[in-house]
């Protein structure tokens, strides 16, 4: 490494830990404020508190990844699980008390005194160096009862003569630390901030039971629909065929003129029970997916939109057929909820697919989501409950280990943002 390589290195250090020495004090703050919140808790304002104050948490650490990772040049990955949109308390329990939120205060922790004290190191040295250069000049106007005090009390011309050197040792002692508490500060982040592999294990462990127990209500409310699809349809219209048949039949014994119109009228309700069964199999896996793939069976959707729709799949690759299904439904049921109760006059519709720069595989592959972003300029105030069309797409994206979230303010607009992964 040569001279100006050590230079770069030692800048880049200096702009890291004075970065960070900043960034320590606002962590004191925040370290302040989660006290005063867990304090709280006896009252119903502390509970209140705490979601925002583990988004605050979450943001502020992933601040401090990104920080690391690029002084590092090695990226740290975050993952957290979801928070609730309307947390009961069990919820708020679970979140207080998750391991992330445990291994993100313990880092808040740390760094407050950590990163200050680093800072005061980095002033130290180079005050320390100029007063060392200085005293030579200035100790003998002191009183002798109140020498300058150094790393010895300068009392003489021969305790003021090795200043110099000492001085030295301070930019010695600076040029070899600074990267290092540098890299300490790193570690630090690297350390207390990047998931550990048995809490990963957990968390997906965890994501797979949910997911695995949203698939199975999933698939139960999907096989209730069909059947009552088939009975309350295609069932009746094929009870009613027989029975036209069967009049047609005793018509053609005593009164056969009276025949050719119940036939026909048979056949009438034999083609509706086919639409019928068509439209049946459609709702389960639609043909036009493998015939246009997503952007053109997402188009036809937007088409017979009653509310006007614009469409954006520009940046759309193909997934896995079961993903690109949920997908379709996503949007069928988010335009079904906008023209019934969004009073929107525009809605717009985008749907992309997004690489994952933290995951890959051994070959280079990237993990990949489909994004869904739905926009409308309607009245808002949108509310997730039990049986509606929201909760049915949540249950739908959580059988994928996929997010849904909805912001829905009163006035509008309303946005709902899907991801589906997509695998690699």
């Amino acid at each position: 490494m040569d001279r100006n390589e050590r230079l770069a290195v030692r800048r880049r250090a200096l702009g890291f830990l004075a970065v960070e020495s900043v960034a320590g004090l606002v962590s004191l703050g925040l370290f302040v404020v989660g006290i005063v919140i867990a304090s709280l808790l006896i009252l119903i304002v502390g509970w209140l508190a705490v979601p925002v104050y583990v988004r605050v948490l979450r943001w502020w650490a992933g601040q401090a990844r990104a920080r690391a990772g690029r002084f590092t040049g090695t990226p740290i990955v975050g993952r957290y699980p979801p928070i609730p949109q309307r947390p009961g308390l069990d919820d708020l329990l679970r979140l207080l008390t998750a391991p992330t939120t445990r291994r993100d205060f313990a880092w808040l922790a740390i760094h407050a005194i950590a990163a200050p004290t680093a800072g005061l190191f980095l002033v130290a040295l180079p005050v320390g160096a100029l007063n060392s250069l200085a005293i030579p000049f200035y100790w003998w106007m002191l009183p002798a009862d109140e020498p300058v005090s150094s790393i010895y009390p300068v009392t003489s011309w021969w305790g003021a003569a090795p200043m110099p050197l000492v001085a030295i040792g301070y930019v010695v002692l600076g040029w070899w630390s600074i990267p290092l508490i540098a890299r300490g500060v790193a570690a630090l982040a690297t350390r207390l901030l990047a998931p550990r592999r048995e809490v990963e294990l957990s968390e997906r462990v965890s994501a797979l039971t949910a997911s695995r127990a949203a698939a199975l209500d999933a698939h139960a409310a999907e096989l209730r629909r069909i059947e009552r699809d088939l009975h309350d349809g295609a069932q009746n219209r094929l009870v009613a065929v027989v029975m036209m048949l069967g009049l047609a039949e005793r018509s053609l014994r005593v009164a056969p003129e009276q025949a050719l119109p119940q036939l026909l009228r048979a056949q009438d309700a034999a083609s509706d029970a086919l639409s019928e069964l068509r439209t049946l199999v459609h709702d389960i896996y639609p043909p036009v997916l493998d015939e246009l793939g997503l952007g053109g069976a997402v188009s036809a959707l937007a088409g017979r939109s009653p509310v006007p729709c614009v469409l954006d799949v520009e940046r759309l690759r193909r997934a896995p057929a079961a993903v690109e299904a949920a997908a379709y439904f996503v949007v069928a049921e988010a335009l079904t909820n906008v023209a019934k109760h969004s009073g929107a006059k525009h809605v717009r519709v985008t749907i992309a697919t997004r690489d994952d720069d933290t995951i890959a595989t051994r070959d280079g592959d990237q993990a990949a989501w489909l994004v869904i972003d739905v926009l409308d300029d309607g009245i808002g105030g949108a509310v997730e409950t039990a049986g509606s069309g929201l909760a049915g797409i949540r249950r739908r994206v959580s059988a994928f280990e996929g997010s849904l979230t909805v912001d829905s303010p009163v006035d509008g607009p309303t946005r709902l943002e899907v991801e589906l992964p997509c695998g690699f």
